[in-house]
């Protein structure tokens, strides 16, 4: 198992605590707190790469695992642009993770 994969699937067990949360109540929490659904006067942060661009527009969004959530719920591998502090490529390669999340619970230890 590699380091991204370690990181990968710490995320996918933080998300599980809203696993059971309504998909409407997240998309409200989001819309309502999100930090970038109010327009920055500055425009959008300078960045180097898709990463670093990520965690500048939702650093201290207090609503980030809960956008995340949403957005692996409705768009899934489709997923584009940033949501959650992470690239669509970091979702896509978490969303396998994300999946199994309650599966290695139900199953139990081993």
């Amino acid at each position: 198992m590699e380091a991204d994969d370690l990181w990968l699937i710490g995320i996918a067990w933080r998300l599980e605590r809203l696993r059971w949360v309504p998909t409407d109540v997240l998309r409200d929490v989001v819309t309502s707190d999100g930090a970038c659904m109010t327009p920055s006067e500055a425009g959008p942060p300078d960045a180097r790469d898709d990463r670093e661009f990520a965690k500048l527009l939702c650093g201290g969004c207090p609503v980030q695992d809960e956008c995340l959530e949403l957005e692996l719920r409705t768009a899934g591998v489709q997923t584009v642009g940033v949501w959650g502090a992470m690239t669509d490529d970091d979702r896509r390669a978490l969303h396998p993770h994300w999946l199994r999340r309650g599966e290695r619970f139900e199953r139990g230890a081993r």
